[in-house]
Formats: C-alpha cells, sequence, structure tokens
C-alpha cells in the first residue's frame, strides 16, 4: 500500500505543562490539588504514577487537563537520556503534567496507540537526540516534534498495525516484569538479612561512603580532540544505568579514557543530577562515566553486590538531598557524607553468594527480553516503513 507521509503537525496538537512555585506543592494529595506526572513518571514500561506531585487546580487550565490518548514527552533535562522519552495515557486520569513535559494529543486522524508507538521507535529517539542535544540543558521545543514525518495509512490499518505492536510490544513488557521479580526478590533477601539500612534496625555501625571506598565524579572527553570515542572501553551515562549492571552503548579510546575519569568492575555508580537521579548501576568490567554520574569503587570492608543494594534503598534519600534546585543534583561532597550501615563481611559475602545465583537466573530472563525486544524492533522498523501495510 502506497500512503502518504505527514508531519506530526498536521495530525496532532502540542501543549506545553503547568508551571507552578515549588511552595505551593505537595508531595501528598490535598483538596483543590490535581497530581502532576513529571519526566520521572515516564518509563520505558509506560507511564509510572507514583511519585507525584499535587499543584493547586487554579494552575492548571482546562486544556492541560490529560485525557487518554495523550502522549507525555519529556521536554527538558540535564540528562540527554531523559529528553524525549514518552508514554501514552491509556486510562481516564484526572491529573496534568508539569513544566518540564509536553503533551502531543492526537487529532481525529489518526489513531492514537497507531502514533504512541511511533514515540517508542528507536528512529525517533535518534532524530530526537541529534535535535535536542544543548550546552548544559537539554531542550526538546515545539518545532522538533512538529517537523516529525510518519506514514499515514487508512485509519482502520493504523489500527490494525496498532494492534500487532501493542500485542509485541506487552511480550516484551511481561519479560521485564519477570526481571523486576528477581531484583524485588533481591532486595527481600537483602532486608532478611540485613533490615532496611535507611532506618539500620539491626544496629549495625554507620560509615560515610568516603570512608568505605573511593568516591569519584565522571567527565566526558573533549569533543574538540580527536579520537576520543569508539574504543572498546564502556562509556557509562544515566541511561545505561539498570539497576543491577550497566548496558553501555558507547564506547572510548585508551586516549579518551585518559581524558575521562574511570573505575574498575563491580564499582557502584549512581546519577546525581536530573530526572534520574538515584539511578543506580554495577560497572561489568573497567569503564569510564560521565559527570552525571558518582561512583564508590568499595574497599575490602564492603562486598560489592552488598554496597550497590544497600545504596539502593537510599535512593529516595539521594532525590530529596538533590532537589533544592530547580535541576535537582547532589554534588561528590554531598554524596560522600551520606552514611551507610556495615554489616559483617562474612554475612555481606553470604548475601553476594545468593546475588550470583539471582544473575545467574537473571541472564536467562534478560536473553528471552532481547529476544522479544529485537522482535519488537524488527515490526516497528516494518510499520513505519509501510512494510506491514496492506
Amino acid at each position: 500500500m502506497i500512503c502518504k507521509v505527514v508531519k506530526v503537525a498536521e495530525v496532532a496538537e502540542q501543549i506545553r505543562g503547568v508551571s507552578y512555585n515549588k511552595d505551593v506543592s505537595s508531595r501528598e494529595p490535598r483538596d483543590g490539588c490535581l497530581p502532576i506526572l513529571r519526566a520521572n513518571n515516564i518509563t520505558d514500561h509506560g507511564l509510572d504514577f507514583s511519585d507525584l506531585v499535587y499543584v493547586p487546580k487554579r494552575f492548571v487550565s482546562n486544556r492541560q487537563k490529560l485525557k487518554p490518548g495523550d502522549i507525555i514527552v519529556a521536554a527538558s533535562s540535564g540528562s540527554l537520556d531523559v529528553v524525549g522519552k514518552a508514554a501514552p495515557l491509556h486510562h481516564p486520569f484526572e491529573g496534568s503534567f508539569g513544566a518540564f513535559c509536553k503533551v502531543v494529543r492526537p487529532s481525529e486522524q489518526v489513531f492514537p496507540s497507531f502514533l504512541a508507538n511511533y514515540f517508542k521507535t528507536p528512529e525517533y529517539r535518534r532524530i530526537i537526540s541529534g535535535l535536542a542535544a544543548g550546552a548544559n540543558i537539554n531542550n526538546l521545543r515545539s518545532e522538533h516534534i512538529d517537523n516529525l514525518e510518519i506514514p499515514l495509512p487508512p485509519l482502520e490499518e493504523q489500527k490494525r498495525i496498532a494492534d500487532i505492536l501493542d500485542k509485541a510490544d506487552a511480550i516484551r513488557r511481561k519479560r521485564q516484569e519477570a526481571l523486576l521479580l528477581t531484583d524485588e526478590f533481591l532486595r527481600s533477601v537483602f532486608l532478611e538479612m540485613f533490615g532496611d539500612p535507611v532506618t539500620n534496625p539491626r544496629g549495625w555501625p554507620l560509615f560515610p561512603l568516603k570512608s568505605l571506598g573511593r568516591i569519584s565524579t565522571g567527565s566526558t572527553p573533549p569533543s574538540s580532540k580527536k579520537d576520543m570515542f569508539g574504543g572498546s572501553i564502556p562509556f557509562i551515562t544515566p541511561g545505561d544505568l539498570k539497576g543491577e549492571w550497566v548496558e553501555t552503548v558507547r564506547f572510548v579510546t585508551e586516549e579518551g579514557a585518559q581524558e575521562a575519569r574511570t573505575i574498575r568492575a563491580g564499582a557502584t555508580l549512581v546519577c546525581c543530577i536530573g530526572a534520574t537521579i538515584g539511578k543506580m548501576g554495577k560497572s561489568k568490567t573497567h569503564s569510564a562515566f560521565n559527570q552525571q554520574i558518582n561512583a564508590v569503587e568499595w574497599s575490602e570492608q564492603v562486598a560489592d553486590d552488598y554496597g550497590l543494594e544497600c545504596l539502593k534503598f537510599f535512593k529516595p534519600l539521594i532525590a530529596q538531598k538533590g532537589a533544592s534546585t530547580t535541576l535537582p543534583i547532589l554534588n561528590k561532597s554531598s554524596f560522600q557524607i551520606l552514611e551507610i550501615p556495615l554489616a559483617p563481611i562474612e554475612l555481606q559475602e553470604r548475601f553476594t553468594r545468593i546475588g550470583k545465583n539471582c544473575e545467574a537466573n537473571k541472564a536467562h530472563f534478560q536473553k528471552s527480553l532481547e529476544e522479544s525486544q529485537n522482535l519488537f524492533a524488527s515490526l516497528q522498523q516494518s510499520a513505519f516503513s509501510g512494510e506491514l501495510f496492506q
């Protein structure tokens, strides 16, 4: 089938997010207030309705109230990995979205799920990453989205294609959920063995991070120098932090690594800036990392797996400490004085052995996930290149 190609502006409108002062917002529901979705609520699994803020209704226009079919897009962030992230609203939600986001609202010409699936494609991410990059804050302007081009088959054909993509995406998400359940099991084991490290009910001695390992903040090799990237050393950014390990897509050369900062295998990496503040992962090998990440290379007192799992419990505190500015940020000096409990090393090593068994299961689930992701990506390519059209 030959169909016309249209710009997003021809089939959807954009709506700006709600601006408000922090002193009028609340972390808890209040009478006369509406919940607000922010960039941190946009995930690869869809919209996350936890960790909302609430603002008085007077700040929200009728046009800014969300409708099923709306696509919420992260429009501004210190992290290029966050800008452009998008997820559709499938069900009624009495709320709105913040100023660092925007909404793409489909017209009657386009089936909402068809358009939403375009915003999940690698091609979309590639285009947006190239357009949004800025010196300090990465911004997605209205014209960036308006000028995106998509094929537009008849409405019934859009529905058929969207149904195929939604089913493939559902398979992918089930595989992701299996991985999350493995993480939840390990978290439960940690709590049983050590208690909640934030409240420290077992009374383990507390130590600042700087006394338990080497703390460093990453940096990016200068683009003005040649031969910095394209080598064999992983270069980790916040988007690569997956919880247990990191999945790197960029690499630097030996020269690039010397211009940046590197850490050993097993180090804990923590995003300390932007909407993904508190996101963590563990380096698989000797790696470089960028300036949005603080790293902990644990001493002999701390097993790597214990250190990482322990710090995961402090994610809300890390986010809270970094929330005093418009752009959330927790610098190295504040990060390294964070105190964590230190359990006996024998108990830590026992936890490590349990963790390795979990990692073996996760490897199986990860392989299955990769297969389903490849299938989904292939169908996406076919759908928006016209190969799935009848």
